[in-house]
């Protein structure tokens, strides 16, 4: 019994130490020189990290370039519209073309006649052309007739 109590006590003691106390303890290690380990020496492709470059690549595109002298009536406030027409009419150039189609027709009629009667001196009409447009329908794979709008306002 007394073998024991001295195994369970020096067992005890180690657990009860602080690990300042036991790591103070000599601990013997052996190492077996037989075992060779491996060479950490191994070459890992990894990707480069080179710049990325911002590359503009040339993609025929459907649509033709729009004019920066062309106002698309939307579906935002008829404001929106006056103001973009008056920078650009400030910015220097002699016209500003309002376009529109279906709906927002009726917009691009208002934001003329604001110009012309609100916010710009010496701004006039200069031409209105209508037209219809052929444009796919969502819902079927037919062809529906739009109407549309463009006018042109100078000084």
């Amino acid at each position: 019994m007394n073998i024991m109590s001295e195994e369970f006590n020096s067992t005890n003691n180690d657990e009860t130490q602080s690990p300042v106390e036991q790591a103070a303890q000599p601990t013997e290690t052996t190492v077996n020189e037989s075992v060779e380990t491996p060479a950490t020496n191994e070459v890992v492709d990894t990707p480069s990290q080179e710049p990325a470059t911002n590359e503009v690549v040339d993609t025929p595109s459907q649509e033709p370039a729009r004019d920066p002298n062309t106002i698309y009536v939307g579906k935002k406030r008829v404001m929106n519209y006056v103001l973009a027409c008056m920078t650009i009419l400030q910015n220097g150039s002699d016209t500003v073309t309002i376009k529109a189609r279906g709906r927002s027709i009726s917009a691009a009629v208002d934001v003329a006649q604001i110009l012309t009667r609100r916010f710009t001196q010496g701004i006039n009409v200069k031409s209105i052309s209508i037209a219809t447009e052929q444009v796919p329908n969502r819902e079927s794979n037919e062809m529906s007739n739009v109407s549309s709008i463009e006018i042109e306002m100078g000084k």
